[in-house]
């Protein structure tokens, strides 16, 4: 039995409606901008092609268009700091206060609301995204810890397709480290170094409850995503066609954005409310069991260096403990 509701994961939806527009205009707006530069890019390698032979304007085409394509995704990997910090930490923030049955304001009050508790809460986005990345590691060093994973699935002699659910689960994992995130704004917590290794702890000792409910949600999200994809070949078809020469390869590429744009406007939050929902129902009442916490100081670098993160910040070596993690 799941431990969450699809039906209140609406709600949450319905409710941080303004949250939901403004990451479609985001998201949105990340794959017009590489259909426009991608294009643009095809364009002037078409140009550029008309001083030579067909085979060669096709090949120009082809690198304006990849070029393109590969300028613009530089971009937004610059700006992945900035999407983490004012789009999904914002969105999870208002999450929570509703499904904690706080109010919430309407409009845009409610993401200038959501982005005020995100900078109270971690300050600067370069230290949200050193805490992101370092909790992402400490996940994947929870999955290799927790042994019997096979017996989500006891089927008998079937290895191969054991090793495709642990590598689906491995996807799973993907999902939960906003979770962690949205612990941190759920308890308040001064610390977000001590917040998020407290959250880890008490992941780690519910891991397969929470694995078997993430392997649903990413089951639900990548069939849905991959209907969107089949729903998006027809106008990404539309878009190559204008497109001078007809890059041949966009019209799969251009799919592949839409999809990526649908999914994580709203596929994705819908499955972090349900993953949201699923956390606070099964570690409510629960502390962090130092077992488990001295279990992923023996196993995670990134655990121990949350642990000198959290000293250091209790100190008032704020600065110091944004920097990025390494490794």
């Amino acid at each position: 039995m799941a431990d969450f509701s699809f039906s209140t994961s609406m709600a949450v939806m319905r409710k941080t409606a303004p949250f939901v527009i403004f990451r479609m205009a985001v998201y949105f707006g990340i794959a017009v901008a590489y259909v426009l530069v991608t294009g643009t890019g095809a364009g002037l390698g078409w140009g550029v092609g008309a001083f030579g032979d067909t085979d060669f304007q096709a090949t120009t085409t082809m690198w304006g268009g990849v070029i393109g394509f590969g300028a613009t995704a530089a971009v937004i990997y610059f700006l992945r700091e900035y999407i983490l910090y004012m789009v999904k930490a914002g969105h999870i923030a208002v999450m929570v206060e509703y499904l904690d049955g706080r109010p919430l304001p309407e409009g845009r009050g409610q993401i200038e609301h959501a982005q005020a508790v995100v900078k109270e809460r971690f300050g600067q986005a370069n230290a949200l995204f050193a805490l992101d990345q370092i909790v992402k590691g400490v996940l994947r060093a929870v999955l290799g810890l927790v042994h019997g994973l096979a017996s989500i699935l006891p089927i008998p002699g079937l290895d191969g397709l054991m090793r495709v659910v642990r590598a689906f689960l491995k996807v799973a994992v993907g999902l939960l480290d906003e979770v962690i995130l949205g612990h941190l704004i759920r308890t308040g917590s001064d610390n977000p170094w001590a917040g998020g290794r407290d959250a880890l702890v008490l992941y780690a000792q519910n891991a397969k409850p929470m694995l078997v409910n993430a392997a649903w949600i990413a089951l639900a999200s990548y069939i849905l995503s991959f209907v969107v994809f089949l729903v998006m070949l027809a106008p990404a078809a539309a878009v190559v066609w204008m497109i001078p020469g007809a890059w041949s390869a966009g019209g799969f590429v251009f799919a592949l954005l839409f999809a990526w744009a649908v999914k994580a406007a709203l596929i994705e939050p819908f499955a972090i409310a349900c993953l949201l929902q699923a956390y606070a129902r099964i570690t409510d009442g629960q502390t962090p069991d130092p077992g488990w916490a001295a279990k992923l100081d023996d196993v995670s670098g990134k655990f121990r260096e949350m642990g000198a993160k959290a000293a250091n910040w209790a100190t008032g070596g704020r600065a110091a403990s944004t920097a990025p993690a390494a490794g």
